[in-house]
């Protein structure tokens, strides 16, 4: 194994750790350790999926038990989320669609993280209203199957600003439409199981122990700040590598 192989599982791991820490699966992460390492676009869409699939897996269940999730904001996102992620996840964008988008994606991503001030809603919140929310659905489930993300960096921001979530549930919500709709995106390309990676073991060790660490535990004895910034800084530059270097 050689070193961007080795670094690159570094960065897996570290990415799962801190997205699993707030629910979210890492994919964005994933796709720009990829790209710095100039890893082919046919295969950074299904392996950041497969990926993003592991980690939500495991997320999911642990805000599910914490009692952290509501079905009622979840499923109106849903049924616009999943077969438009399974139709984008068919489409296969060329090179100077597809790279532009992931990195803009990728920017949006790091500034959050850049930024980290907490999203909190004021307002008492309420339920989505129904047909607003699968739209809201539709739009981040497309722009997840045709990049390979997840789209809880979208959801997250939707639901608090919007009133229609509270804080401590809003992360269990966003793990379990991020697990939905990687799965939809990936199903909607099954020849992409033909351009996995070799190294996707040791990519799925990573995540797995990453997301226990940050899952399970919260990441309370790391310095979390210090990776995040750092994880800020690298999707910077893999986003702007793929903006305006692709």
């Amino acid at each position: 194994m050689d070193s961007t192989q080795i670094l690159l599982i570094i960065g897996m791991f570290l990415g799962a750790m801190l997205y699993s820490s707030v629910g979210h699966a890492g994919a964005s992460a994933y796709l720009a350790m990829m790209a710095l390492a100039s890893v082919p676009q046919t295969v950074m869409r299904p392996t950041a999926l497969v990926l993003n699939i592991i980690v939500a897996s495991l997320v999911s269940i642990r805000f599910k038990m914490a009692g952290a999730f509501r079905w009622r904001v979840l499923w109106p996102f849903l049924l616009g989320a999943i077969p438009l992620a399974f139709w984008g996840g068919k489409i296969e964008l060329p090179g100077h669609f597809y790279k532009p988008m992931v990195g803009i994606i990728l920017l949006l991503a790091a500034l959050r993280l850049l930024w980290p001030t907490p999203l909190t809603t004021n307002a008492e919140p309420k339920d989505p209203p129904i047909l607003p929310a699968i739209g809201f659905g539709a739009l981040i489930g497309l722009l997840s199957g045709l990049t390979g993300t997840g789209g809880g960096i979208f959801l997250s921001p939707i639901i608090l600003f919007l009133g229609w979530g509270e804080t401590r549930t809003v992360s269990g919500v966003a793990a379990v439409f991020i697990l939905c709709n990687s799965i939809a995106g990936l199903l909607g390309r099954l020849s992409s199981f033909g351009e996995l990676p070799a190294e996707l073991p040791s990519y799925a060790g990573a995540v797995v122990l990453g997301a226990i660490v940050g899952s399970f535990f919260g990441a309370v004895k790391l310095p979390r700040e210090l990776i995040l910034k750092a994880l800020g800084a690298v999707l910077t530059i893999a986003g702007l590598k793929l903006v305006f270097f692709s």
